[in-house]
């Protein structure tokens, strides 16, 4: 049975939660860039991309962590979501990577909370109702076996996002 009581929806800028971990839309390069990515590197600070220059970049799917540097969150879970090129090229299954990976990681650390953004929705053209309904589904199984992690947040910088989310989310939560 899916967990999803431990899920929660927020309209916010992502660089603002108090959380043990927030998760970057990183690019391959970790270097910094548009959207959530820049957000982040920005109100983090310099350190972080010296520390980023370090890790050799990350593979789509995949996840890496650094430190958390000026912001509230202890650390910074970077993942790289696919592009989506129509659905045919192993996208569904790459971003759901993203969310599995990501959270992985968080147990390693001792993360009891996390807040991700909606991974692959800007730039890189993942479909908004694709995405919600993978993010919510991906986390509530890893939720129903995870003992450290208590808390996800999803946060997003708009009300569409929100509600494509709590649409998931409801529909998770009328399945049972």
């Amino acid at each position: 049975m899916p967990m999803i009581s431990n899920i929660r929806i927020l309209e916010d800028n992502i660089v603002n939660m108090k959380v043990d971990a927030i998760v970057n839309a990183a690019n391959r390069a970790l270097c910094g860039g548009g959207g959530v990515d820049g957000a982040i590197h920005k109100a983090a600070g310099k350190a972080l991309l010296e520390e980023c220059r370090t890790l050799g970049g990350c593979e789509t799917g995949k996840a890496k962590i650094t430190k958390g540097y000026a912001l509230p969150a202890k650390y910074i879970i970077h993942t790289v979501g696919p592009v989506w090129y129509g659905g045919q090229h192993g996208e569904e299954a790459a971003l759901e990577s993203c969310y599995v990976e990501s959270l992985k990681l968080a147990e390693q650390y001792g993360v009891s909370s996390i807040a991700f953004p909606a991974i692959g929705t800007g730039a890189y053209r993942f479909p908004v109702k694709k995405a919600s309904d993978i993010a919510i589904r991906t986390i509530s199984l890893f939720l129903n076996s995870s003992s450290r992690v208590k808390e996800v947040l999803l946060v997003c910088f708009e009300s569409k996002m929100a509600r494509h989310l709590n649409t998931a989310l409801n529909k998770l939560r009328d399945e049972r």
